[in-house]
């Protein structure tokens, strides 16, 4: 059994977090803490949640474990990764801290020093299709964000074969949950039902530079992204819908066996059949990645569908987790 502790356990992802560590297979949940509820038992914070106590993080018994999943926010969350790792201990970081490789565009789009820039070329941007060969040897893995996984997975194979030579369009709609539980005046009931909200548009949201940094990677020519988030008035899901310009060698039938090719045997990446599109009917409360393919006049509509919560967020980290330690990837997981 792996020993694993999850730090920050009261917000969605902490919650979503457990409900899939209390039934892995695999795994042994040492503890939960809460600074804010320490002393009480999660199903006082969800009434529906597992029947976990909560400890202050001060008493986190970190040398009993062997890997501990951050859910705290940013700045605050790389201060107890150096804590973990020097006690000997894995690390999956939810939050922003190593997704950036340079200090700079992370102080740049956080508004804050960086507290462990020493660590930000090890740590392991942990897109789990794209990076499983580097998981099973990495100390620190930065579990990406709920947009970029969505819209990276559906990039990935156009950008590995540099078939992308124009500006990318990305729009991108997230239920409310992925705004986080602390309330905010644009994400209360009144303001989100019956609404649709573009919000952080242009170069404004701190996914941005996130997905650009991954582009780059991949491809020799990396393409310019212009990224359109929306709020919708849903609890969970994401769905991007990215516009992509191919040249004409580029037909849907070469598209679509590209993308069979990659991600044919993928467990949790399933490529929609001709015609069908990505919706949060395909994804919620699963693992799964949703990718439709449809071209029209040089142009190819990527719809891509996650969980916000789960793929996009604890899933994908309890994915890590599993290749992280060489059990099945699929162990413990929805999808």
């Amino acid at each position: 059994m792996i020993k694993v502790g999850v730090i920050g356990a009261t917000g969605y992802t902490g919650l979503e977090l457990i409900r899939l560590l209390v039934h892995h297979p695999q795994v042994n949940l040492c503890f939960a803490t809460s600074k804010s509820r320490a002393g009480e038992r999660l199903p006082a914070v969800f009434p529906s949640a597992p029947d976990v106590p909560l400890i202050d993080p001060a008493e986190a018994p970190l040398k009993d474990t062997q890997a501990v999943f951050l859910c705290l926010p940013h700045a605050e969350s790389a201060q107890v990764a150096v804590q973990a790792l020097d006690a000997g201990v894995r690390v999956v970081d939810l939050s922003a801290d190593f997704r950036l490789r340079d200090a700079k565009t992370y102080q740049k789009w956080y508004g804050v020093e960086h507290p462990a820039p020493e660590l930000l070329q090890e740590a392991v941007y942990g897109l789990t299709e794209a990076v499983r060969a580097d998981l099973p040897a990495a100390r620190l893995v930065a579990n990406p964000g709920c947009y970029p996984t969505s819209v990276l997975l559906a990039l990935k194979p156009l950008l590995d074969e540099n078939a992308i030579h124009s500006t990318v369009i990305v729009d991108s709609k997230s239920g409310v949950s992925g705004a986080g539980r602390k309330p905010k005046q644009t994400t209360h009931f009144v303001e989100v039902d019956g609404n649709l909200s573009p919000y952080n548009v242009g170069r404004a949201h701190r996914h941005l530079p996130e997905m650009e940094q991954a582009v780059a990677w991949w491809t020799d020519d990396a393409p310019a992204l212009i990224f359109s988030p929306h709020l919708v008035p849903a609890p969970r899901g994401l769905l991007s819908t990215i516009y992509v310009h191919l040249d004409s060698s580029w037909d849907e039938k070469k598209v679509r066996q590209l993308y069979d090719r990659i991600y044919g045997n993928e467990a949790f990446i399933h490529v929609l059949s001709q015609g069908e599109a990505a919706t949060y009917a395909h994804v919620n409360h699963t693992n799964r990645c949703a990718i439709g393919l449809t071209m029209t006049e040089g142009v190819l509509i990527l719809t891509s569908a996650i969980d916000n919560l789960i793929k996009g967020a604890s899933g994908q980290a309890v994915q890590n987790m599993n290749a992280m330690f060489g059990i099945d990837e699929t162990a413990g997981l929805p999808g």
